[in-house]
């Protein structure tokens, strides 16, 4: 299959995603994600919560990701996320996806 055949079928695949409004893995991981640290904060199992964050740094240090910047970008979700609301914005082509298709 050639590269531009790749992408429009890649294209196509987001567009019937984006119609059927259906998420795809880091929707469901940015969602379970914020979930398991509200969670966390909430019950004061920050024990639990670091021992969490120990375990994806670990993993994203693995993957060749700097540790230290790792475990800042976590600690920066965990203060975002404790802060109480949705950090996430709203998906407007899923809410109005009639706007959407008219190119409003």
């Amino acid at each position: 299959m050639s590269m531009k055949a790749a992408r429009q079928r890649q294209k196509a695949l987001r567009d019937a995603n984006r119609k059927a409004r259906r998420p795809d893995r880091d929707d469901v991981a940015r969602v379970a994600l914020y979930w398991l640290i509200r969670r966390a904060v909430e019950k004061g199992q920050t024990a639990e919560l670091e021992k969490f964050q120990d375990v994806i740094v670990a993993m994203l240090a693995e993957q060749g990701f700097d540790e230290g910047e790792s475990d800042a970008v976590f600690d920066d979700l965990v203060e975002k996320y404790s802060s109480g609301g949705l950090p996430f914005r709203r998906k407007t082509h899923l809410l109005f996806p009639d706007a959407a298709e008219d190119g409003a």
